[in-house]
């Protein structure tokens, strides 16, 4: 399928590694031009040499923190006006609430509630201006199902969630979607750390914590941040015009509910 977007432009936050550069990857398949963001140099220019390579497309670069005011404002001054916008930021450390004092609660806002708002804030009036935007956030599948450890990721991703939902079905009539990703267990760096903890908590060895893990879910594996990509992307297609303010797991039907 041509989802209609080459000569568009995309921001990709957090976009180095794992689900974000996945996002930029697949954008850049579409012919969209892409403005890749991270705080490492070394990985985020290896990685949009190797889009750039493999796709053709314009692929820029902006070494910086998009959680800093200043981090934002030299991505916005570089990106200009973004037709499409993927929000992404790392997820805070897992642990017990009761060890978390309010710096710990102001930095997971920070990083993945208020950012992904003082971004959506910057680009959607130009994006319903020029009557074509897409937004999407990437979250957590904790937002559906909460996951005792993550309490610091569940509270900060359900308030962006909150938050979207009612802007949604305002900048729609313009053209402009907006919609959140939520992952489950994907192949990422993210992942690994996670099962590395677990092993050292149980005292069983990382390959048995993951091989538990893949068999507990449904399809009997992780996700590869291709899917992941590509789901993205076509969320961002001419034809996802119609898609907004949902919230679409990807977990491999891990989460049993039927809503």
């Amino acid at each position: 399928m041509d989802l209609a977007i080459s000569g568009r432009s995309a921001l990709v936050c957090a976009s180095s590694k794992g689900l974000g550069r996945a996002c930029a990857l697949s954008l850049a398949r579409e012919g969209v031009a892409v403005t890749m963001v991270a705080r490492g140099v070394e990985a985020l220019e290896a990685s949009a040499e190797a889009i750039r390579r493999e796709t053709g497309s314009a692929i820029t670069t902006v070494a910086a923190d998009i959680t800093t005011p200043e981090g934002r404002a030299a991505v916005l001054d570089v990106c200009g006006a973004p037709d499409i916008l993927v929000t992404n930021a790392g997820g805070p450390k897992p642990g017990d609430f009761r060890d978390w004092e309010r710096e710990h609660w102001i930095a997971a806002l920070d990083a993945n509630m208020l950012t992904p708002i003082a971004l959506i804030k910057a680009t959607v009036d130009g994006m319903m201006a020029r009557r074509f935007g897409r937004i999407i956030n990437i979250t957590s599948a904790a937002v559906k199902a909460p996951i005792d450890i993550l309490g610091l990721s569940n509270g900060a991703r359900s308030g962006l969630t909150g938050f979207v939902a009612g802007l949604a079905r305002k900048t729609v009539r313009h053209n402009v979607t907006i919609n959140n990703l939520l992952p489950g267990p994907f192949e990422t760096d993210r992942l690994f750390d996670t099962a590395r903890q677990w092993s050292r908590q149980t005292g069983k060895s990382e390959e048995t914590v993951l091989a538990e893990r893949r068999a507990a879910n449904p399809s009997g594996r992780f996700g590869t941040p291709a899917e992941f990509g590509d789901a993205c992307a076509y969320l961002c297609s001419a034809q996802a015009g119609f898609i907004t303010g949902q919230n679409l797991l990807l977990d491999g039907g891990h989460y049993p509910g039927t809503f």
